[in-house]
């Protein structure tokens, strides 16, 4: 009997505590479930479920900012501000917040408030590409470039996503190569400075770019310097390609596919890989036509070039490679070529010509009935505007249907003298 007295005795106490317990556990119960519902509202872009989240959870910062973001893409900066503000107050080593209040203050026409925004958002992230990025586009609505370019460097120092865009910018508001490779642009950039200035047919200050990147000796990928070396060409700034070419050497594993005095023609044995690019052979695709290294027939290295022809339409075998000479210049060709089976009217034809102008220099004797490897050749003089040449393996007569195979080995071009030079030396 005495002890159920002491458990009546203690009863009171026991409820008491599990009372409490269960009051506890129904405001945490409550308080998660309002977190939990007011993470569900926050993730919604309308304006109802955003302000429901801030209500059922106003110390979190991440739901003002959300709040205050709608309200800007609303056009209603004024309304964001509230939100924004204590976004920052209750977070206030975010930058993001801080760059989302100096958007709402700059739309407000607040300078002052902009501007110590902006100063809070890179104290409390100075590294951060995209903290950078939004910073100088504030900046530069505020025509504040050289802060704006400042920032643009961070960017481009820690940030490749926004590369390209940076570039664009910097060099619409400041077009001056030296200026933004002295203190803009940082060298790691160069590649995709060049590519962006050959986009933009930019070409002394693209030049000016390749000049760094030389000097610095650093590997550049062989893609930037094809796109670079195709430009040149194109704009006929056949020097500055031929300097790019045998600077490239080094820079780009290029060094075996240069010309010499003893051949002016890049891997004419074919014992390196086609690149494809650049001075070395380029191939496009010929209906009728297909190409191949071929190892079991060879006469200058352990392959030769395999050309099988079966159609009309050719005009030529669709491989080609484009050579800077000098203008008024006299050079010698010669080439080995075997054939079999060749069937229709007239041949293949080693075909040289003015890259630009398409002028025929030398056409070399029908590639046929050659069970052996037999040289073909000649001479042909550059005219006075000539800087570049093309040497492809034509048809002729072009298009006229034509079947068999062809094997070309060892084409070689070197100077011989040069007109006006010859000139000078004779009497008067």
């Amino acid at each position: 009997m005495a002890k159920m007295q002491v458990d009546l005795d203690g009863f009171p106490k026991k409820f008491a505590a599990v009372t409490a317990l269960l009051a506890a556990g129904a405001i945490y119960l409550t308080c998660s479930a309002k977190q939990f519902l007011a993470a569900q509202y926050s993730e919604s872009p309308d304006y109802a479920h955003l302000q429901r989240a801030v209500a059922l959870d106003p110390g979190d910062a991440q739901y003002n900012d959300n709040l205050g973001r709608y309200f800007i893409s609303q056009q209603s900066p004024g309304a964001a501000l509230t939100s924004l503000q204590t976004a920052t107050r209750l977070s206030p080593h975010s930058a993001k917040y801080w760059v989302d209040l100096a958007t709402a203050q700059q739309s407000l026409g607040d300078t002052t408030g902009e501007s110590h925004s902006l100063e809070q958002a890179l104290l409390a992230d100075p590294h951060t590409p995209r903290i950078a990025w939004d910073a100088a586009n504030i900046y530069l609505a505020q025509d504040l470039r050289e802060e704006a370019l400042r920032l643009f460097r961070s960017v481009f120092e820690n940030d490749p996503v926004y590369i390209a865009a940076a570039l664009n910018t910097c060099w619409r508001i400041r077009p001056d190569i030296d200026a933004l490779l002295a203190s803009v642009v940082p060298p790691q950039t160069d590649a995709a400075f060049l590519e962006f200035l050959v986009a933009h047919k930019e070409t002394a200050a693209a030049n000016k770019v390749w000049e760094r990147m030389f000097s610095l000796q650093q590997p550049v990928e062989r893609r930037y310097v094809f796109d670079y070396l195709h430009y040149l060409i194109v704009s006929r700034e056949v020097s500055q390609a031929s300097l790019v070419w045998q600077q490239a050497g080094k820079l780009s594993g290029l060094a075996a596919y240069q010309p010499s005095s003893e051949n002016l023609l890049i891997n004419g044995d074919f014992s390196l890989d086609i690149l494809d690019g650049g001075f070395d052979w380029v191939h496009r695709d010929v209906r009728g036509a297909s190409l191949a290294l071929d190892p079991t027939e060879m006469h200058s290295s352990s392959r030769s070039l395999r050309i099988t022809l079966d159609g009309p339409g050719i005009t030529d075998a669709g491989v080609v490679q484009l050579i800077p000479v000098d203008p008024d210049t006299t050079y010698d060709f010669s080439g080995f070529y075997k054939a079999r089976e060749m069937d229709g009217a007239g041949g293949m034809e080693f075909a040289i010509s003015d890259a630009y102008n398409n002028t025929p220099l030398f056409m070399s004797e029908d590639l046929r009935d050659a069970d052996f490897w037999k040289e073909t050749g000649g001479s042909f003089t550059t005219g006075p505007e000539t800087s570049l040449i093309m040497l492809r393996v034509a048809r002729v007569p072009s298009g006229s249907p034509i079947r068999g195979k062809l094997w070309i080995d060892g084409p070689r071009l070197v100077r011989r003298e040069r007109k006006v030079e010859m000139a000078q030396k004779e009497p008067r």
